[in-house]
């Protein structure tokens, strides 16, 4: 389509679920500390990306806080980092920051590059552009908050943006009454009342409906899991698509100002880290090499987080190496480990590995006991390749 120079347009960084002072207990020492930095160092390239793209401001979708209550180190520095972005920053409550009376919003309402949505009244931010917000004011709404701040809203010849905080459909069997009507939004979009809704909830970017005007954007900085398969293929379990933002391009034709307008969404990459949750089986000393080769292909080392299911049945010697090779390639990663959900290793014990062990009696008799159990009993697979270790390095 080809704009005239009096046709509405506006582009603008739509964002959200920066949790800042979130913590995972995965992550320790140093490495808490470089995910705390680097969801910072996040907000800043969302920054540089909106200046880059002649944004007019960054709209956050919601929990931009983990929770109302911060170490006040984590707040000052979240607050210094967003009033330093070069364009306004238009923040939502969400369901981990709700506008309560004890909201951590209220730190922020003096602060002239920040700017609070408390509530559903349409303001303009941009000549010709108006914000909608549907702010959570309780933890826990009873109602759909986009349909209610929908309600009374006609067609406009502004560009409205509107945004809002949750999720269009229920996991599982629980009736949620704050589910939003994707209906009801497509019916605002094609009268021209709405030209976009920016959502925030889902950590993970994704368009919703048909109309290419309802956005997840996604974290900026990945928070969860990415379930893969063996080898990196990748399933559609947890976090699958996070560390984006997205610049959203609005047009209305001034001809026809009250018709639908036409809407860009570009997404871009922003974040630097990446937890993956791999489910290798191994059934020998070709899978050991498989899995090791694909832990040291990652680039992003210290950045990456893995947890592993192991499955599958390895000889005592295969699995002494896969443990040993897993302990020296531990310090490199964020976090490398054995998911507690693990099923875990059988042990078959190759005939030659029991037949020259030089362990006789008692401590035979104990090590194929423990054999015998290791397949149900972690402690008893503990035990054996504790046993097994000892008896090989004390044949050296």
């Amino acid at each position: 389509m080809k704009h005239s120079s009096t046709d509405q347009n506006v582009t603008f960084l739509h964002t959200s679920d920066f949790q800042l002072g979130m913590h995972r207990r995965f992550l320790d020492g140093d490495a808490g500390a470089r995910f705390e930095e680097s969801r910072l160092l996040a907000i800043e390239k969302l920054g540089e990306l909106a200046q880059q793209e002649g944004c007019a401001f960054i709209l956050v979708a919601g929990d931009v806080f983990d929770d109302n209550s911060l170490e006040r180190r984590t707040l000052d520095r979240a607050l210094e980092t967003m009033q330093s972005l070069p364009v306004p920053v238009y923040l939502l409550p969400g369901n981990h920051d709700p506008l309560v009376a004890d909201s951590i919003f209220f730190s922020a309402r003096e602060l002239t590059n920040i700017h609070v949505i408390d509530n559903n009244t349409p303001q303009e931010v941009a000549d010709g552009v108006e914000l909608v917000g549907a702010p959570l004011l309780v933890k826990n709404p009873d109602h759909d908050l986009v349909a209610a701040a929908l309600e009374g809203l006609k067609p406009t010849s502004a560009i409205r943006v509107m945004v809002g905080h949750g999720q269009v459909e229920s996991y599982g069997d629980e009736i949620k009454p704050d589910l939003i009507d994707l209906n009801c939004v497509e019916t605002a979009l094609a009268s021209g009342t709405i030209d976009y809704l920016a959502l925030g909830d889902t950590h993970s970017t994704a368009s919703l409906g048909t109309t290419g005007k309802v956005w997840f954007s996604g974290a900026p900085e990945t928070t969860d899991f990415h379930k893969l398969t063996d080898w990196g293929f990748p399933t559609d379990g947890g976090e699958t698509d996070s560390g984006n933002a997205l610049v959203v391009s609005i047009t209305k034709p001034a001809t026809h100002p009250v018709q639908q307008a036409e809407v860009s969404v570009v997404k871009h990459a922003i974040g630097q880290w990446q937890f993956h949750a791999l489910q290798p089986e191994l059934d020998d000393a070709a899978t050991v090499d498989g899995f090791l080769n694909y832990l040291h292909s990652y680039d992003n080392k210290r950045r990456t987080v893995v947890k592993y299911y192991l499955h599958g049945a390895l000889s005592l010697t295969d699995t002494m190496r896969l443990e040993r090779e897993l302990a020296d390639l531990r310090p490199s990663f964020g976090a490398l480990y054995e998911s507690r959900s693990s099923p875990g290793l059988n042990l078959q014990p190759e005939a030659d590995e029991l037949e020259n062990l030089d362990v006789s009696g008692y401590a035979r008799a104990a090590l194929e006991e423990l054999l015998n159990d290791a397949d149900h009993d972690y402690a008893a697979r503990d035990g054996a390749h504790l046993l097994f270790r000892l008896t090989k390095e004390a044949r050296r």
